[in-house]
């Protein structure tokens, strides 16, 4: 009875049945006005053809238009407001003044690095064409004297990460969409507390969404109270309204300006395997030191400025950075970011362009494969075109219906030549690109319609990185434990799965 009566008063349940009683009050609204009008339902259908046309214009991705259309065309009582509540990403005029501070600011301090660009050009011309997009695009400019180290499982992450965390002197910048109680948060929060006691500046940023069934409500207050200055990202709210689709899915870590981690791996136990939940737990991160962590620095600070409604001097946050000069700096390292409010696609450009670009090989990790026509015609076409293109997808999956979708478009890669592969001991949770042993992308990206348009995301692009040696390595280590898809195996699946998955398809912008 106690369990029944705390998931009844838990915050969620909370949220959802305000939303649910918000939902039916406007239906019975709805439905008393055609009652008493007869011209309503007519006043609903032209409602419903400006909303057409309102998406058909808008600067996003066919799929997601079709995906709203639909509803919209069979209810038009209820589809046009639910788009209007739902569907856009509006700004009011206090957010876009605070969006352009920070975009001035960024541009401000990320100067462009024309030599590197040049240098890189010299090299390589369609690595200069990334390069150049992230720079002039994303605002992000690549940078030398750095090194990296890859990391190919949680744990291997969780004990570099603590050791690099008792090395901080001057501030810990922290960033994550889950953050969960146990093993590996507890004892990362241990060395937080510590530091603090030295005098170091701690900041957390994490995101509502993501942590709404992980950490207590007003967890925010509880670390802020232990010394440590913490940001809730867009809190969730038992109000109807497009922001519940913008999430922070960024993982990061910065440390005094020249040490930084980012990738795919949550402070969460099943992140190190410490608990099982889909089998075995595969991720991946990567450590930069060195110059490109400037980039990751004003990535956290831009953020944190804004949501604290604070501007901050970003000299004094950079300026104690760690010079490695090598003799021959001979890779270049760009991390960028990527934001649903400026109608960018920044993370899905940096794809199709290195898929478009690429000679040999294309080799792709990624939890879900839920892609727009535009990214399936550039895996098709560049595997029609001789080029070895393999992507890893889970075995055991954390949502059945994303995993549905994801199973949906087996068919018309596996026919034009793509090689899947699912990872057979369960899960597997890294976002990673090599091409062709020149560059690649590390990261919190996922090839789905909520990472390219609708998260805050970040990733690390690389150009002659020793990393990227490393991540195909893995690559082809991890393949050994993969079953390839086939043919037959596609036609073998059920129909109701196909069905289902048909079915979910067509929604697939939301997942």
């Amino acid at each position: 009875m106690k369990s029944i009566i705390k998931i009844l008063y838990h915050r969620i349940s909370l949220i959802v049945a305000a939303l649910l009683v918000q939902i039916a009050v406007l239906i019975a609204v709805f439905s008393a006005f055609s009652d008493y009008f007869v011209t309503y339902y007519w006043v609903n259908i032209a409602l419903s053809i400006i909303v057409v046309v309102l998406i058909i214009n808008r600067k996003s991705n066919p799929s997601y238009k079709i995906m709203w259309i639909i509803p919209v065309l069979i209810f038009p009582v209820f589809g046009a407001l639910f788009y209007l509540l739902l569907g856009g990403k509006r700004l009011s005029k206090k957010e876009r003044k605070k969006m352009s501070v920070n975009t001035d600011k960024i541009l401000e301090t990320l100067k462009p690095q024309e030599e590197n660009l040049k240098d890189i050009r010299e090299q390589n011309e369609d690595a200069y064409v990334i390069s150049k997009y992230i720079q002039d695009y994303g605002f992000y400019p690549p940078f030398k004297n750095t090194i990296s180290e890859y990391l190919s499982l949680g744990e291997k992450k969780f004990e570099k990460l603590k050791e690099e965390l008792k090395k901080a002197k001057h501030y810990i910048f922290l960033e994550y969409f889950i953050i969960n109680e146990g093993v590996m948060w507890d004892t990362i929060l241990d060395i937080l507390l510590e530091k603090v006691k030295e005098g170091v500046d701690v900041r957390i940023i994490y995101d509502d969404f993501g942590c709404l069934l992980t950490l207590p409500y007003k967890y925010n207050e509880k670390l802020e109270r232990m010394g440590i200055k913490c940001c809730v990202f867009n809190p969730i709210m038992p109000v109807l309204s497009t922001k519940i689709n913008n999430r922070d899915h960024r993982k990061l870590v910065i440390i005094d300006g020249h040490t930084a981690f980012t990738g795919g791996i949550n402070l969460a136990d099943e992140y190190i395997n410490e608990i099982e939940k889909y089998g075995h737990w595969k991720d991946a991160a990567i450590m930069l030191k060195g110059e490109a962590v400037l980039n990751m620095t004003v990535m956290f600070l831009s953020l944190w400025d804004y949501l604290r409604g604070i501007e901050e001097d970003y000299g004094k946050f950079i300026d104690n950075r760690m010079c490695i000069k090598l003799k021959k700096p001979h890779a270049y390292y760009q991390p960028f970011a990527d934001s649903p409010m400026d109608d960018e696609p920044v993370g899905e450009t940096v794809y199709l362009n290195s898929i478009n670009r690429a000679k040999k090989y294309i080799y792709i990790t990624t939890p879900y494969l839920i892609i727009s026509n535009e990214m399936i015609k550039a895996l098709t076409s560049a595997a029609k075109g001789g080029i070895d293109v393999r992507i890893i997808t889970p075995y055991l999956s954390d949502k059945w219906y994303v995993h549905a979708v994801t199973k949906q478009n087996y068919e018309i890669l596996v026919e034009s030549g793509v090689r899947i592969y699912e990872y057979l001991p369960g899960f597997i949770h890294s976002k990673n690109l090599i091409v062709d042993d020149e560059y690649g992308v590390i990261g919190t990206i996922n090839l789905d319609y909520r990472s390219f348009y609708l998260h805050f995301e970040c990733g690390v692009w690389m150009y002659k990185s020793p990393s990227l040696m490393e991540m195909k390595k893995d690559f082809l280590e991890t393949l050994k434990e993969c079953k390839e898809i086939r043919m037959e195996d596609i036609e073998n699946m059920k129909w109701y799965e196909t069905i289902i998955g048909s079915f979910l398809k067509v929604f697939s912008p939301l997942m």
